[in-house]
């Protein structure tokens, strides 16, 4: 499930994308645009900064915008910079540990296509994408 944090990364990201691509936006402005709290969207960027999807200057004239062009980003990374892996199941995330079980695992075949899925959906929807949808 994508939590609350994600789905409002990708509201920061729209947003950002919406504005003048070569100014800094303050965190307040995005706020108020967005009807999220300050304080918690503060996490969300320093999250999105440490991944670099966003950059981000302190002090006046400072703020966020994106790092790269919109049609760039894919909303799998955005959410998996926010949210963790996306893997359906442990055994799938990019750093488990080999399974014992995995060769004789009567689920595992159902749960990668399944996982394949859930990431081929998301890596093929651009931040470009979002920003064309009903607003």
């Amino acid at each position: 499930m994508i939590s609350t944090k994600g789905r409002y990364a990708l509201r920061v990201m729209i947003d950002l994308a919406k504005q003048d691509a070569d100014g800094y936006v303050p965190l307040k402005d995005i706020a108020d645009r967005q009807q999220i709290s300050k304080k918690y969207l503060e996490i969300i960027v320093k999250e999105l900064v440490s991944a670099k999807l966003l950059v981000g200057v302190s002090g006046k004239g400072g703020g966020y915008k994106l790092s790269k062009k919109p049609e760039e980003y894919s909303v799998g990374e955005i959410l998996e910079a926010t949210e963790g892996t996306l893997a359906v199941v442990a055994c799938l995330s990019e750093n488990a540990e080999k399974c014992p079980r995995a060769a004789s695992c009567a689920t595992l075949p159902m749960w990668s296509e399944y996982n394949k899925l859930v990431h081929d959906f998301f890596n093929s929807k651009t931040l470009k994408d979002l920003m064309a949808e009903k607003q």
